[in-house]
């Protein structure tokens, strides 16, 4: 009788993640911490790793000689070396696609939580300031413009609701030609810089890599409306915090809302929440239930397929199945 696969989860994934764990007879071990010091004494003898808040690096994945596959509930491995996992034939399983429009969802809220000046009226309203009402900063959306940096499957999901309530979409993406944006009835902008000036609210959507780390920075805060609204739903350190914070106090631009930071769970004394005119909320924009039920079963399907040997498609990494315990 085959050895049920033993299964490293940094944190409990949504239940219906652990049935699929649960009806393939898995072991699974819930840590209840990503840091990878705190994984190894149970990685050591694990057949798969699934991580949905917290690192692995090489050196980890070089002491654990049965690890075969790593999963991300999710698409950003940013806290994978995949490089290394790579080198080492273990292919890193993420979830593609389960939590798209959760997350195009929760920029648009931001964006229009942003444009009505919600934050602050809600606050001021709580201490008795009716009056609050009369510094008219709220604005409609209807005609203004959406910037996209970055329009892969959850910008264009956003494009899509931003036109449904009247608003034009600029988009920005290197990895994009213009006359694909246009056929989506968009305009394109070869420069960031221009969305920055043009748009009225702009929202992030790139992976964070070297060449996006600290893009929108000083000088490209400068660029955007006294009016305008930042919004990241994709990762922190793509806006540099420091520079963010002083564009909200010195009213560069008007609001932003994040929900993503550097550092991860934010402290309660961060300097982003000295701040009446942003919006923090703990990276749940993929965390409805419909999307933490798809992102989860996913990743499980995905660790056991490979485990069991089989070349499963979601992967980052597909150039792993080309070193040799593949190849056995």
């Amino acid at each position: 009788m085959a050895k049920a696969p033993k299964i490293v989860i940094s944190h409990r994934l949504h239940e219906d993640g652990m049935k699929v764990l649960e009806d393939a007879g898995a072991e699974v071990v819930i840590v209840g911490s990503g840091e990878p010091a705190d994984m190894l004494p149970y990685l050591k003898d694990a057949d798969g790793v699934i991580i949905r808040i917290g690192s692995i690096d090489k050196a980890t994945m070089e002491q654990c000689p049965n690890l075969k596959a790593i999963g991300r509930p999710g698409v950003g491995v940013d806290s994978v070396d995949v490089k290394g996992a790579t080198e080492l034939g273990i292919p890193v399983v993420i979830a593609p696609g389960a939590n798209t429009r959760s997350v195009a969802e929760h920029a648009m809220a931001m964006i229009f939580a942003c444009a009505k000046n919600m934050l602050v009226c809600d606050h001021e309203m709580r201490k008795g300031n009716f009056g609050i009402r009369s510094e008219y900063k709220a604005y409609e959306l209807y005609g203004k413009t959406l910037g996209l940096i970055g329009c892969g499957h959850i910008g264009k999901i956003l494009a899509e609701l931003a036109t449904g309530i009247g608003m034009k979409v600029l988009v920005y993406d290197p990895f994009l030609k213009q006359e694909t944006v246009e056929e989506w009835g968009y305009g394109y902008r070869a420069d960031m810089k221009d969305i920055l000036k043009e748009a009225d609210a702009i929202s992030v959507h790139t992976p964070l890599t070297p060449a996006t780390k600290n893009m929108i920075d000083e000088p490209e805060l400068k660029l955007m409306k006294p009016t305008g609204i930042l919004v990241n739903c994709a990762r922190g350190g793509i806006i540099n915090e420091a520079a963010l914070c002083k564009a909200l106090k010195e009213n560069w631009i008007q609001a932003a809302a994040t929900d993503v930071v550097v550092h991860e769970p934010i402290r309660v004394d961060d300097p982003l929440f000295q701040l009446d005119n942003i919006i923090v909320t703990p990276h749940m924009a993929g965390q409805t239930k419909e999307a933490a039920s798809g992102v989860a079963t996913l990743a499980a399907e995905g660790v056991l397929a490979v485990i069991r040997g089989e070349k499963w498609d979601k992967v980052c990494n597909p150039d792993a199945y080309n070193h040799g315990r593949w190849q056995k």
